[in-house]
């Protein structure tokens, strides 16, 4: 694909995806003229890309819908649901063919428009209502002699016309091949346009004159000379290869680790007494580290926000997702998005689509009830779906709820027995037992469908959120609703942790879940054998961060406060400090707790410790806690 062709589909695969948003919204809000005129926008500025790549079958449709939408914004017909869903299939038609494109299949290779999609068009057109003045069918007849006439002039040689203008060039017989009958200024030969190759360039902006209006088919650009010599629109942006950005960040990162060290080196060293030009010359090389160390921080920076997205990019394909699938499950949804300005790293972003996804699928096919049965239960008929989205200190929460039935945690219990995936006598709380759902090979349907029931969506959240160092954790209640809330860090290659330090090894613990670090004492109290510690009023388990890694028991005397769903104390032999580190992610092992590994500013190997695994109180899994 060559790059004219590559940025055309960027451009245009953005614009199709706001045109659902905005058909969407329209469904909800039919009276908003804003959102007709951008769906409009949006089809006329892919058709002309379209043509401009040699492109027919893209033009033809967003033709059409650009017919449509021009009598709904203007008035000439109503916004019906049956307007919405041709535009809606038009839609996913030409978001299809950019698919395609984007994959690397060559523009001759697309298939034509479906006969079954101008159909529609044309029926959503034709049904509207229109005057007299502005007939249906003719909009409809000249989108059809344009289409085959943009083929036509690829072709055709140019020929004499006799009723050119000064400039060659027969505006008004253009004119008048564009507009409907009764606004043609005089009769012209239909064959001006195949006569005029410039045509293909003149029709859209002739079409886009009010037909209202008399034109005397005198080009007007001879009236605004400066027009012809105004200087090209200044790009305000460019776009950069992704891996580029990656391999940036990295060095991005790594001199700001090299810097730290540096400076660790200088501190070491200005021990030391310096007398004479090694003094100077010592002030002047701790003068130049500083300087270096903070152009370093403000290069990782910049470097970091060219990486943040706004969740939003994601949030906006799901509208279209639940529509779609609750008409198939005949129930009454309204999906709702909250914080979609918050942004994420660009990875966190790009990785989340297939989680949410399942969780979408999920909260329809199991969370939410059918209208009758919402009737049944008190309930309104509609129910309602949220996400949201929003900042918290060093991460990024994203909350999907529900109004459905909620869970059941004996249910969900009993179904891992039956699937042998804990064990007959395991003895779970109830959050233990809402984690079930993330088990490889866990469903609690009976009959696998095209929605879910093969026991791999849920797992595959999990997997997906602790590939990006990530937490998720669930709330229920039995008739009102279920809550998922995935916790994030906002980027992923410098975290900001605390360094601590046990059984002789060097780690690193996520600062989203580090509270306050407090004093533990010889001795503690124990309820039910485990041994439990006062905070601020309130008795918190103690944990051993040794123990939990499986290393040899050692003195633990200091407790770090988690911010967990459930809180605890976790004991470590001492805290070291705070540091932004540089996290490897290990791919050659793995290792139960341990997600990653830095190097300190003194040049020492640290371990990360997971947030998820902090976050579940120190517990691998279910199957193992049971």
């Amino acid at each position: 694909m060559d790059d004219m062709l590559k940025d055309f589909v960027v451009e245009a695969m953005d614009l199709a995806v706001n045109v659902e948003e905005h058909l969407l919204r329209l469904e909800r809000d039919p009276d908003n003229k804003e959102t007709l005129n951008a769906v409009f926008r949006s089809f006329h500025t892919i058709k002309g890309g379209a043509g401009f790549m040699g492109l027919p079958a893209l033009v033809a449709a967003c033709h059409l819908t650009e017919n449509l939408f021009d009598a709904l914004r203007t008035g000439a017909a109503p916004v019906t649901p049956i307007a919405i869903e041709a535009a809606l299939q038009a839609s996913g038609f030409v978001a299809d063919q950019l698919t395609e494109l984007a994959n690397g299949a060559a523009p001759e290779s697309l298939p034509a428009m479906p006969e079954e999609l101008e159909h529609i068009l044309t029926n959503a057109i034709e049904g509207k209502g229109m005057d007299a003045h502005a007939p249906a069918a003719a909009v409809v007849a000249e989108a059809a002699v344009v289409v085959a006439e943009v083929a036509a002039v690829v072709v055709a040689a140019p020929a004499a016309v006799a009723t050119a203008s000064a400039d060659g060039l027969d505006w008004e017989g253009m004119y008048n091949t564009v507009v409907p009958e009764a606004s043609r200024l005089a009769a012209a030969p239909v064959s001006a346009i195949a006569a005029a190759p410039a045509a293909v360039v003149a029709a859209p902006a002739a079409a886009a004159k009010p037909a209202g209006k008399a034109w005397d088919g005198v080009d007007r650009r001879e009236e605004r000379p400066e027009v012809r010599h105004a200087a090209p629109v200044k790009e305000d942006s460019i776009r950069v290869d992704a891996v580029k950005l990656d391999a940036l960040l990295e060095v991005a990162g790594e001199s700001v680790q090299a810097a730290n060290q540096a400076a660790v080196l200088l501190e070491r060293l200005l021990q030391f007494k310096f007398e004479g030009q090694a003094a100077t010359l010592m002030a002047t090389l701790a003068e130049t580290l500083e300087r270096a160390s903070r152009y370093s921080t403000e290069l990782q920076r910049a470097t970091l926000a060219t990486r943040m997205q706004p969740v939003g990019r994601l949030f906006q394909k799901f509208p279209r997702l639940v529509r779609e699938l609750a008409k198939d499950l005949g129930k009454d949804v309204e999906l709702t998005i909250e914080g979609a300005e918050t942004e994420v790293d660009r990875v966190v972003v790009d990785s989340l689509y297939d989680p949410l996804v399942h969780m979408l699928r999920n909260s329809l096919d199991h969370g939410v009830e059918s209208p009758e049965a919402r009737l049944a239960a008190g309930k309104p008929a509609k129910s309602y779906i949220s996400l949201k989205a929003w900042q918290e200190a060093n991460s990024v929460m994203i909350v999907l709820q529900d109004d459905g039935k909620g869970m059941d945690p004996a249910f969900l219990r009993s179904k891992a027995q039956q699937k042998g995936l804990i064990s007959e006598n395991a003895q779970l709380s109830n959050d233990e037992c809402f984690q079930l759902v993330f088990l490889p090979g866990f469903s609690t349907k009976e009959v696998a469908s095209s929605v879910s029931g093969r026991g791999v969506g849920m797992d595959v959240v999990k997997t997906a959120v602790e590939k990006n160092r990530g937490a998720i954790h669930i709330e229920s209640s039995l008739g009102k609703g279920t809550k998922f809330a995935i916790r994030l860090p906002i980027e992923l290659s410098i975290v900001p942790t605390m360094l601590v330090s046990t059984s002789g090894a060097a780690l690193a613990l996520p600062m989203a879940v580090v509270q306050r670090v407090v004093e533990l004492p010889e001795t503690f109290m124990e309820v039910g054998g485990a041994p439990v510690l006062k905070d601020q009023g309130r008795p918190l388990p103690v944990r051993s961060l040794a123990g939990a890694l499986g290393y040899e028991s050692c003195s633990e005397r200091v407790g770090i406060v988690v911010a967990a769903p459930q809180p605890y104390i976790l004991a470590v032999a001492a805290v070291d400090g705070t540091a932004d580190l540089v996290i490897k992610p290990m791919t050659a092992i793995t290792v139960e707790g341990i997600t990653g590994t830095a190097r300190s500013a003194e040049g020492e190997l640290v371990l990360v410790v997971g947030l998820s695994f902090l976050m579940d109180g120190c517990r691998g899994s279910v199957r193992l806690a049971a």
